[in-house]
């Protein structure tokens, strides 16, 4: 009984250890996924840029009114990388979580960006080997103390907004 007990807790030990590993290298792939993907769009490569996102994929900017589906999106994006440079963004720190399955991950990032630091927070899916983009918001951060003169500015546009997005309710 005591044998059979220990070579149950190898198995499970090794188990895992090898999603430990898994995860690991899921990291590291989505890193790259990532990292290429904001290196896309620093060097003005739309089709690079666009091919590292699910076809189902959504993009919500900073904007209240940025949320497109992929191809709402290449229409935004695309006069932007046709002048040779989209965006720059280059991650400072990141995190990244998996479901049970491991073909489902998040994660959230902070970036250095030309509207200075910036957080995007996003799903990726395992689609065949690779790392898709099914889902990312870019948010600009906002230091707690500076929050009121941030409303401020927001107040004048963003009031006509709220009414109009109640009133459809």
């Amino acid at each position: 009984m005591k044998k059979i007990l220990t070579v149950l807790i190898v198995i499970t030990l090794s188990g895992c250890k090898t999603r430990m590993e898994q995860q690991t290298i899921s990291k590291a792939g989505i890193n790259a996924t990532l990292d290429a993907w904001h290196k896309a769009a620093a060097t003005a490569n739309f089709n690079d840029y666009f091919s590292l996102m699910a076809d189902d994929a959504v993009f919500i900017g900073t904007d209240a009114t940025e949320n497109w589906n992929k191809a709402d999106f290449q229409v935004y994006a695309k006069p932007h990388f046709d002048k040779g440079k989209a965006w720059n963004f280059t991650a400072l720190e990141r995190h990244i979580y998996f479901d049970e399955t491991g073909k489902t991950a998040w994660f959230d990032e902070l970036l250095n960006t030309q509207m200075k630091i910036c957080r995007g927070s996003g799903v990726l899916v395992k689609v065949a080997n690779e790392w898709k983009i099914q889902h990312y918001v870019l948010s600009m951060t906002i230091p707690n103390d500076n929050s009121n003169e941030v409303i401020k500015i927001k107040t004048p546009i963003e009031d006509a907004m709220i009414k109009t997005l109640q009133s459809r309710q």
